[in-house]
């Protein structure tokens, strides 16, 4: 058993819940352990319309950051959702009641299996096997920790930003180029 096949015997085995909710999945419905279109670290899962296969087949993508079972196929759940309810309604309020409908709880984008779910996912992944994958450790998995943050400081007279690092900010605090001085209360934590 590889991944796929793994992942495509959860879809099949999570079929008759979707039913059962009145919102059934797309037939065809392809499922791979590869990172997601906008950042490894972004997205747990990801899906992608029908439309933009050239055979017309639904695409998810599960993280290869992923290697719980119960986590895999929740994340799963989520994608179904998705393609079930259509690609247009987002994490609107469609998406929303089947996503709750099937068991899944919190919010919409975030999404997350609640322990009804879970039990029966747990139940569907004993019935599977294991999960054939380990999780790859990401670059940014190595412990370091990010050194410096940028803060930003704003001028209160006429919206100016800048961002420099907390060093600075102890030797003195810049002048706006209108000619005011940021001041601690200007200081905000950086994004």
């Amino acid at each position: 058993m590889n991944r796929e096949r793994w992942l495509t015997e959860c879809v099949s085995a999570l079929r008759p819940m979707f039913r059962e909710a009145g919102q059934p999945i797309p037939k065809k419905i392809r499922v791979s352990c590869s990172w997601p279109s906008r950042g490894a670290r972004k997205l747990d899962g990801e899906a992608w319309s029908n439309e933009h296969s050239q055979d017309g087949c639904f695409e998810i993508f599960i993280s290869p950051l992923l290697d719980d079972p119960i986590e895999v196929s929740a994340v799963l759940v989520h994608e179904l959702v998705h393609c079930a309810v259509g690609f247009k309604e987002k994490h609107g309020k469609r998406f929303g009641a089947l996503a709750r409908a099937v068991g899944l709880e919190g919010k919409t984008a975030t999404s997350v299996a609640g322990s009804e779910l879970k039990a029966g996912l747990k139940e569907i992944a004993k019935g599977i096997g294991r999960y054939p994958h380990a999780r790859l450790a990401y670059a940014e998995d190595d412990g370091k920790k990010q050194s410096t943050r940028m803060k930003k400081l704003s001028c209160q007279d006429c919206g100016y930003t800048v961002r420099t690092t907390q060093k600075w900010i102890e030797v003195g605090l810049p002048v706006c180029p209108c000619g005011s001085t940021l001041s601690p209360e200007d200081l905000e934590e950086g994004e």
